[in-house]
């Protein structure tokens, strides 16, 4: 089977083949199709259902570089792990699982795995959502890109990060500096993941006006966050007390998303683990979702996949 695919010559079409081709070239070899370049766009040659697989990603690719970004080698390998007949995503549903995060130009998120997927829509539906699963499965990076996408929309007023100031034994008390600067190193993943999808010049904006705020945990007690997508990263530093504390300040037309490895937690011995505990108290809570990511859906460097399954494989904390 052949198939002619015109392409828009108005786009940079380096940022969808990549450097020599190099894209068009992994597809070529994944899918087991020939890629020529015509006067109109390529031609793909091979079986029918590989060439209508390398035909849909392709158009789905396309939309990457309308939004002015450059699809990377790890876009094609995950859109078409993500499309196998077997886990029942194809390019067409895939595309419509994009989360425009607007406030950076170019910027849009888009899940890669199909734990992903249902995570997304699992906090699309429910207004709280855990979010479990081992580090680099993007448990709090999506759900960032959905308070953002919530804000641009205007449903929500504000966005409010926030997570215990506990790490590795740490004590804040031996740290240097006012409590600013003691817990600021502790929220920083929460501002890298939010520099990625706004301008630094509009986080500071949002942040004077109380419409971004990060924050320790322990600066939650006794408010009532209205009108707000609130995200609890590291969730399984969380105390049962403050589990609690935190999931009650909940008010209206709000939604929160908690995040946490319960493979990694820091309390100290004989301190119940919150996270854990809600597994177990909130199981059957209607409005309340458990969303689970496995090492299936990391998508970091491929060795943080092979790591995580080594040491699930031995049982090693």
């Amino acid at each position: 089977m052949e198939k002619n695919i015109t392409l828009n010559d108005n786009q940079d079409l380096q940022l969808l083949f990549g450097k020599y081709d190099q894209n068009l070239k992994l597809i070529e070899k994944e899918l087991s199709v020939q890629i020529v370049r015509s006067q109109e766009g390529l031609k793909i040659i091979g079986d029918d259902n590989k060439v209508e697989l390398a035909e849909g990603l392709l158009d789905y690719l396309s939309d990457f570089v309308k939004n002015g970004q450059e699809v990377k080698r790890y876009d094609v390998l995950y859109a078409l792990k993500l499309s196998d007949p077997e886990k029942g995503v194809d390019f067409k549903r895939l595309s419509k699982r994009k989360i425009p995060v607007a406030t950076k130009k170019g910027a849009v998120v888009t899940p890669k795995t199909k734990g992903q997927v249902e995570y997304v829509e699992t906090i699309k539906q429910n207004d709280i959502v855990f979010g479990i699963g081992p580090a680099g499965t993007g448990k709090t990076y999506l759900a960032m890109a959905m308070a953002v996408n919530a804000l641009q929309k205007g449903l929500v007023r504000r966005i409010i990060l926030t997570r215990p100031a506990i790490e590795a034994g740490e004590s804040l008390g031996f740290l240097p500096g006012d409590m600013v600067e003691k817990v600021t190193p502790y929220l920083r993943p929460l501002y890298d993941a939010l520099y990625d999808m706004v301008d630094a010049e509009r986080v500071e904006q949002h942040a004077e006006k109380g419409i971004i705020e990060v924050a320790p945990l322990a600066y939650m007690r006794g408010r009532t966050l209205n009108d707000a997508f609130v995200i609890l990263d590291e969730a399984q530093n969380c105390t049962s007390d403050q589990m609690k504390m935190f999931l009650t300040r909940l008010g209206f037309d709000s939604k929160a998303v908690i995040t946490g490895d319960i493979t990694q937690s820091d309390l100290r011995p004989g301190e119940e683990c919150g996270l854990v505990a809600a597994q177990k108290i909130l199981k059957d809570v209607e409005g309340i979702k458990f969303a689970y990511l496995t090492g299936e859906d990391v998508v970091r460097h491929e060795l943080v996949q092979r790591i995580i399954e080594a040491y699930e494989k031995s049982n090693h904390k």
